[in-house]
């Protein structure tokens, strides 16, 4: 069942195109790395499809109901996002600042399901101890997986991720990465994430989708769409494709082509 599809989405800013005509499905449980080179469009069709900016052309369909016909309420419901920047200085402690994830089931009165949405989410990232803690005191790092939490704690079925594991350290982008995989398989939750590293997507994402300039390069298994002559195109790197212990594909970056 598809449950994201991105059909001839475009997009610019004053004047300048940054997506041209983009097309893609996600299916149900399918984890999507959205790769490409600094100024791709990988966050711009993030926005786009969680319709925090609106697209000059194309459809976004989720369920196969046009994204339009929803209510900001609605897609809420449906997806959760987590950007890229983090500049929260919030005064709210962590465990409000999550709780704030379940903001479109929320009226006047927290429910009991939703302080135990937010002690799950917790539990997952592995912040639980920090659940009293002002937001503004933790780290970069620990703030990311916040963010993660409060997205978790909405219960979309559709996960947006810009770069999530940017300001982690390897150990916490490992448990990221798996904690993320294991909710598309157990929980059929779907997930579009723009990564830089190519070698973290191809170890857990299902597919990619390479964009170059706006336009989709290639889209496949990590190991049909990781050659050297797919690198060396959208990124001007020389570089050889290995296999990891668990026969995923491995990028070794030789040289840059100076472009």
């Amino acid at each position: 069942m598809v449950t994201l599809k991105v059909d001839k989405l475009s997009f610019g800013y004053s004047g300048n195109p940054v997506l041209d005509n983009i097309s893609f499905e996600v299916g149900e449980g399918e984890f999507i790395g959205l790769v490409g080179a600094n100024g791709s469009g990988k966050t711009t069709a993030l926005k786009c499809i969680n319709r925090i900016i609106h697209p000059e052309g194309g459809r976004v369909e989720l369920d196969g109901r046009d994204i339009k016909e929803l209510d900001r309420l609605e897609i809420a419901r449906r997806i959760a996002y987590v950007p890229q920047s983090n500049t929260t200085v919030s005064a709210a402690t962590v465990f409000e600042l999550i709780l704030m994830g379940r903001r479109p089931y929320l009226n006047w009165k927290v429910r009991s399901e939703d302080e135990e949405a937010v002690i799950n989410a917790m539990e997952m990232l592995g912040i639980e101890m920090f659940a009293f803690r002002k937001v503004r005191e933790l780290s970069g790092g620990e703030r990311q997986r916040v963010m993660i939490a409060r997205a978790l704690a909405q219960g979309a079925p559709l996960l947006l991720l810009d770069e999530p594991t940017s300001a982690l350290d390897i150990r916490n982008q490992i448990e990221v990465m798996e904690l993320i995989h294991e909710l598309t398989e157990e929980k059929n939750i779907s997930v579009v994430m723009a990564i830089h590293d190519l070698n973290m997507a191809a170890r857990y994402c299902d597919r990619l989708v390479i964009l170059n300039h706006g336009n989709i390069h290639c889209t496949g298994t990590p190991g049909n769409v990781l050659t050297e002559e797919v690198i060396r195109d959208v990124y001007g790197v020389d570089a050889m494709i290995g296999q990891d212990i668990d026969k995923n594909p491995y990028v070794i970056p030789l040289r840059s082509l100076g472009r």
